[in-house]
This record gives C-alpha cells, structure tokens and sequence, in this order.
C-alpha cells in the first residue's frame, strides 16, 4: 500500500498518559496540556484518545461540544498490571461509567511467567467479558520488554485461545497490545510483532511504546497492525503527510 493510499489518522491511538509529577507541573497546567491534545486528536480525526481514566469525564465533555466521533480510551491497572481481577473490574466498571470505550487493560504478565495460568487465566475471561457485554474494545497489554521472545508467543497464544472459545464472534473487539512504555524503556518492535502475529490469527494487534516515526509506524501497519499507540501522533502524522 502506498503512503499515499493509506489514511494513517484511523491507526492512531493518540496517547497522553504522563502525570503531572512525571512532567513536573501542576494539576492546572496539566489539565490545560490535555484540553490542548485531545482537541488536536479530534482535529486531525485520530481513531482514539488514550487518556488516564481521571480525565475521561474531561474527554467525554469535549467530545460532545464538538460533536467528535473520537473514541474515548484509557488504561487500566497501569502500569504494572499485578492487581487482582476485581480490582481490575472495578477499574473497568467505574472507567465505563464514565465514558470510556476502549479499556486498555495491563495483563499481569508476571503470573504468566510464574506458570499460575488459573489466575491469569480467570483474569482476561471475566474482564473481557464485561468489556463485551457493554460493547467495548478491550486491548490486553502484554508487555513485551519483560518477556522473552518464546514468552511473547506463548502468552499471546494463551489470550487468543481464550478469546477463540469464549468470544469467537468478538475477536474484532479484542486486541492483543505489545507494551505499557512505562517498562524500563521497552517498548514495541517489528520482532515481537511478528511473534505476536504468528500465533493469533485475525486477532486485532496493537503495537504501542516508543514509536515515534512515520517509517516505523507504516512498516508495523505493513505488518498488520491496526491500532498505534503513541504520544508523538500529530508529529508521525506531519511527517506521513509532508
């Protein structure tokens, strides 16, 4: 596909997740620099705004103001992911009431590795499920930094046969992510994503964490990816379009 067939702003998952600590700024300010990006996504028609789940009320009222078909996502038990399932549910639940579509959920990827399956297991089942009674998109972050290339595969393979036997009719709603961008610097490559895509099928793929360029972003479109996470959208897009 030529660059200039391909409409990238439906790829992005235009992301702002830092805090306020983080960027060394008041609650004030931050709040400003979020109005300021999510606007710019609604301008530039990006798929999704990928927020932190305290400014999706904020999202939701810009939104409507501007009649944007944008959809609202944000994390969930992020960035580690290592809290329980109810924990997470009620994460979700409080998420949705408030206006979120898409919920990025952190899987704990630690209890993969350990081999407790029946825990992680139960995990994705229950929050998948509430994620596609209420017609959500739900995207599980596997962290790919923290694995090696065979765990990748495997954990991959593990949620997509879980998806496959209790969701088969709504694999489109579930995505496999590749990482947080909060782990260690680690963030997507066209390695795992090839080792995700070779054991999910026509799962959905989200490749997110240091991407930051037009070149890399259409080489993991190439690939198969459907949905990119990243902080520098609006810049990949110029670059796309110059």
């Amino acid at each position: 596909m030529s660059e200039n067939q391909l409409n990238i702003s439906k790829y992005f998952d235009s992301t702002f997740l830092k805090t306020s600590v983080e960027l060394g700024i008041s609650n004030k300010e931050l709040e400003s620099l979020l109005v300021s990006f999510i606007n710019e996504a609604i301008e530039y028609d990006f798929k999704c705004v990928m927020i932190r789940p305290n400014f999706i009320s904020l999202a939701k009222k810009i939104k409507e103001e501007r009649r944007s078909k944008i959809n609202i996502g944000t994390v969930i038990d992020f960035p580690l992911g290592d809290s329980s399932t109810n924990h997470k549910l009620k994460e979700a639940k409080d998420a949705f009431k408030k206006g979120a579509k898409e919920l990025d959920f952190v899987c704990d990827y630690n209890l993969f590795k350990t081999g407790n399956y029946d825990v992680f297991d139960e995990t994705i089942y229950k929050c998948s499920s509430f994620a596609i009674k209420n017609k959500l998109i739900v995207k599980w972050i596997i962290e790919t930094g923290a694995l090696s290339r065979e765990e990748i595969r495997l954990i991959s393979k593990r949620i997509y046969d879980i998806v496959i036997k209790n969701f088969s009719n709504n694999i489109s709603k579930v995505f496999i992510k590749t990482s947080t961008g909060y782990y260690g610097g680690f963030g997507a490559t066209i390695a795992d994503l090839k080792a995700i895509k070779s054991v999910v099928g026509d799962m959905p793929i989200k490749a997110s964490g240091g991407i930051s360029d037009s070149s890399i972003c259409k080489e993991m479109i190439d690939l198969g990816v459907i949905r990119v996470g990243t902080s520098k959208a609006l810049s990949i897009y110029k670059e796309f379009n110059q």
